[in-house]
């Protein structure tokens, strides 16, 4: 029921039904939105795209362990950001954490997400299971839904080594919270489509750790070659995609040197065949 005020006029939508036109009609043709000193939020997630965004990850399990990689670059709707940016980060000693989505909620989450993980590790003498950083991980994810709902999506990618079952696990999220097992590989990010693609050709059950590394390459490049928001190796820049393992001997991060020797050998075959490597028919 709309309100009385001193002079038995009605005040439209201030304590009755919420009517914005009545409102606005009552201050005088001003759009509430249009008051002074009003910060007008973006609809629907609108501006999201000049805040930069980063893009491709991929993962890949071998024996004994898993390999995840991502490229360097950050996009702000169609500019590039940032041509260095790094998105694929130790968690603890045995897993790593990767991030597709809003760069700045990401980098923050995962700093997080590692306090947290050191902060357990040394309150109770022992580190989480795997499931347990996986779980823990999701929680996170689902605190930022308010901030996804508004377009501010961030969307990780987490893998390790369970010493229990001595292999390398990989698991996927969505916005929401959901926490999801992947077999074999995983990609996210806006290349994930084409990366996805590549490493169906390309991943085998017995790869070395070495071989998963130069498949994620592969991948990375795949994704960079159809999707502009992804970043293929800067030759010129020496900028490469960061690599990590995650085996019985913790986390490792591949030198400069090593990823760049892997990348320029995939640019150079890339000549004599610009679709990449081939999976055998039989």
């Amino acid at each position: 029921m709309a309100s009385q005020n001193a002079y038995g006029g009605r005040l439209p939508g201030l304590f009755g039904s919420p009517d914005t036109s009545s409102f606005t009609e009552f201050l005088g043709g001003y759009s509430p939105d249009a008051l002074p000193g009003r910060r007008v939020l973006p609809e629907s997630g609108a501006g999201a795209g000049e805040i930069p965004h980063g893009t491709t990850i991929v993962a890949v399990t071998f024996p004994g362990g898993v390999v995840m990689a991502g490229d360097r670059r950050a996009t702000a709707g169609h500019v590039i950001a940032q041509r260095d940016i790094e998105k694929v980060f130790p968690a603890d000693e045995f897993s790593a954490i990767a991030i597709a989505g809003t760069a700045g909620i990401g980098l923050e989450l995962t700093r997080l997400f590692q306090v947290e993980l050191e902060h357990y590790e040394k309150r109770e003498g022992r580190t989480l299971s795997i499931e347990g950083k996986a779980n823990r991980l999701a929680s996170m994810v689902r605190g930022n839904l308010g901030m996804a709902m508004q377009g501010l999506a961030v969307v990780p990618l987490f893998a390790g080594y369970d010493e229990m079952e001595d292999r390398g696990r990989i698991f996927s999220y969505d916005p929401a919270g959901g926490r999801y097992e992947e077999r074999d590989f995983y990609t996210i990010g806006s290349g994930s489509p084409f990366a996805r693609g590549s490493l169906k050709k390309l991943w085998r059950p017995d790869l070395s750790a070495a071989d998963a590394a130069l498949v994620c390459v592969q991948a990375l490049y795949d994704a960079a070659d159809d999707d502009s928001a992804t970043g293929g190796p800067d030759l010129p820049r020496g900028i490469f995609p960061v690599v990590a393992s995650v085996t019985a001997d913790g986390y490792r991060r591949l030198g400069e040197d090593e990823v760049g020797a892997m990348a320029r050998s995939v640019v150079e075959e890339r000549y004599e065949a610009p679709g990449g490597p081939t999976a055998p028919l039989r």
